[in-house]
């Protein structure tokens, strides 16, 4: 959910496309959508140029993930097994994939 910005009037919920982390930045679906001119070039692409519409990057800190349809805070439980998850503090439902993977007992 996209809690601050200009995708945030209607606190719209949308699905991230790409997450940088090295700039703390993400894309997300039909935010933040700038219009690029495009001259018409050789490659297979735009032979004919155009005006095509781009989403461009907000801050990550401007964006919230949602269990049950409400956003909520994200807090960090270690396992008994050893993984590491991200869990939504409303709910307390994990989100997304472990962090870290189960230990293996050898």
């Amino acid at each position: 959910m996209v809690i601050s910005g200009s995708g945030a009037k209607e606190r719209r919920v949308a699905k991230v496309l790409r997450v940088l982390p090295d700039k703390q930045r993400v894309l997300v679906e039909g935010v933040n959508v700038h219009k690029k001119h495009l001259k018409p070039r050789v490659d297979k692409r735009y032979p004919q140029g155009g005006v095509i519409e781009k989403e461009m990057p907000i801050h990550i800190s401007n964006v919230m993930p949602v269990s049950d349809g409400k956003p909520s805070r994200v807090r960090f439980e270690s396992r008994p097994d050893g993984s590491k998850v991200r869990v939504a503090v409303k709910t307390g439902q994990p989100l997304g994939a472990p962090i870290r993977k189960p230990k293996e007992n050898a």
